[in-house]
């Protein structure tokens, strides 16, 4: 690490340690998130991964002894996102596993509420998701194929999530996520996890994903 970046390390925690509200949140790792400037020397997958498998997609209004995780759901959308797109790019397949990876910080909004509270909240979550993807060493700019694949595949996973435990019917489930015409719920991993082996489960696929990019 450069003398550069430790004075700027040190300037972002001498301004977090001054009396203006807090605005960054202590990490298990030891690390201190600033939420309105994150840095990438913050980020640590160990985080990403222990506060996804924490935190419960449909403010947790689902079936099953365990909350469906957006850990869960991560592996989800990269599995859809696989299928959908054919594509073995280790890097694509990451930026599909972490689209919600901001979530560890900013929690699972659904998105009635994200419509309520407007830009603020997307800023915040774009700030996050760019620290992110700098500190994994991904694309600043995700292409538009990619984006549209991700979102699409993504929207597939909410329809199988609501219809299987969420308890939406498949008529409004289709009104809200349109109706995936190749995929079925028996194929898909949506069984809860318990927070550990979700955890596990996301840790393994994206270190599976950087051995594969080590290798290329």
């Amino acid at each position: 690490m450069t003398h550069a970046v430790r004075r700027a390390g040190s300037a972002r925690r001498a301004a977090r340690d001054s009396d203006a509200p807090r605005a960054w949140q202590r990490m298990l790792s030891g690390r201190r998130l600033d939420l309105l400037d994150p840095s990438p020397l913050d980020i640590e997958l160990s985080d990403i991964a222990h506060g996804l498998a924490r935190v419960a997609r449909w403010n947790g209004q689902t079936r099953g002894a365990h909350a469906f995780s957006v850990a869960q759901h991560s592996l989800l959308v990269e599995t859809i996102f696989g299928e959908i797109t054919g594509s073995q790019d280790p890097v694509a397949c990451q930026l599909a596993l972490l689209h919600d990876a901001p979530e560890y910080v900013i929690g699972d909004m659904i998105s009635p509420f994200k419509a309520v509270v407007g830009g603020d909240y997307k800023a915040v979550e774009a700030r996050l998701a760019a620290a992110i993807r700098l500190r994994f060493s991904l694309p600043g700019t995700v292409s538009r194929s990619v984006q549209a694949a991700i979102k699409s595949a993504d929207q597939i996973a909410a329809f199988f999530e609501a219809t299987e435990l969420a308890g939406f019917d498949l008529a409004e489930a289709e009104r809200y996520f349109g109706k995936p015409e190749a995929f079925h719920a028996a194929d898909l991993p949506i069984e809860p996890m318990s927070t550990t082996g979700a955890e596990t489960a996301f840790l393994s696929r994206f270190n599976a994903l950087d051995a594969q990019r080590g290798a290329g």
